[in-house]
């Protein structure tokens, strides 16, 4: 019986000394290809239009963003891309904007919360959390570039505004 490389490399065969072991040939032949592990099925992606309806709505629009997440809840932590790299979700837009009404709607609904709408809505204990973590934090900049005391002025937060600045960020 002779056998091919490729045989050889199909079955994972063993030469050893230039000798094909015969029961190893018979073995290979028969066994069956290994299993490829379960890929879980996904639901199909969000449309791109409704994504940025969204996430322009989070911005100041309360109620229909509202009447989007009711209509599509899966919404809650979709991006937008704005280009270059810049990606927004409504939580971005409503932190960036100052807007605490519709980030309290979206963070009730489990949107994620992240640094820059901690600094919009007061929540100082993250803000520190976050710089005693990594003081570079300070420097951060969300969606469109938007730097972290900005987002902190937005909201009106003057506490958050002084120890950023106390921490050397420009105001």
């Amino acid at each position: 019986m002779t056998s091919s490389r490729r045989d050889l490399l199909k079955g994972g065969l063993l030469m050893t000394a230039g000798a094909l072991v015969p029961n190893a040939i018979a073995g290979a032949q028969d066994a069956a290809p290994a299993a490829k592990p379960a890929v879980p099925e996904r639901p199909p992606r969000l449309d791109p239009d409704l994504v940025r309806e969204f996430v322009i709505a989070g911005h100041g629009k309360l109620d229909r963003t509202r009447e989007l997440l009711d209509q599509q809840p899966a919404l809650i932590n979709a991006t937008w891309d704005w280009g270059g790299g810049d990606w927004e979700t409504a939580l971005g837009g409503a932190s960036h904007m100052g807007n605490r009404e519709i980030a309290a709607l979206l963070l009730s609904r489990g949107a994620r919360m992240d640094v820059f709408c901690a600094a919009t809505t007061g929540k100082i204990e993250i803000v520190r959390a976050f710089l005693a973590d990594d003081p570079k934090v300070i420097d951060l900049k969300g969606p469109h570039g938007i730097p972290l005391i900005r987002h902190a002025q937005a909201g009106k937060q003057d506490a958050i505004v002084e120890l950023l600045v106390a921490r050397g960020a420009k105001a």
